[in-house]
């Protein structure tokens, strides 16, 4: 993974707060709206076997980081957690730290604690599960260090 080209979201602002984040180890990026906690996950694409990476919301759950594939509440799974159900192994960036790990769907019985965790966080997830009919994964990061 570290020697091939990663390929950043293409939404702009997606794009442009990954780019904030990496140039600046997080200095700029890592608070998004300065309150929310975000990451870097980098993922390999499915059908296309490039490395992708976006921005993410994170909480934490011991070693583990937690992020949510809400899509803003639309009806498919967002690109990358279709990528990480593909191939579980992931890169993640907190700060000027990036490591690898596991992802893995939360449980089914530890997934309500994760949920209002996550929610806490960022509140707009009770929303976006209204509007979906889909139930919103929430997504385990295990560091493999």
């Amino acid at each position: 993974m570290a020697d091939e080209e990663i390929h950043d979201s293409p939404t702009k602002w997606v794009a442009d707060h990954v780019r904030s984040y990496v140039e600046t180890d997080g200095a700029k990026g890592h608070d998004f709206q300065g309150k929310l906690p975000t990451l870097l996950l980098t993922t390999r694409g499915r059908k296309t076997g490039k490395l992708r990476r976006t921005a993410l919301i994170y909480g934490r759950d011991g070693d583990r980081y937690v992020v949510v594939a809400s899509a803003g509440g639309q009806e498919a799974n967002p690109a990358w957690y279709l990528n990480l159900c593909a191939d579980p192994e992931v890169s993640v960036q907190v700060y000027g730290e990036t490591f690898h790990a596991k992802a893995s769907v939360a449980a089914e019985a530890e997934r309500p604690a994760l949920w209002e965790k996550m929610a806490g966080i960022f509140s707009t997830y009770r929303r976006y599960q209204k509007k979906a009919s889909r139930e919103i994964p929430v997504v385990l990061l295990e560091p493999l260090r």
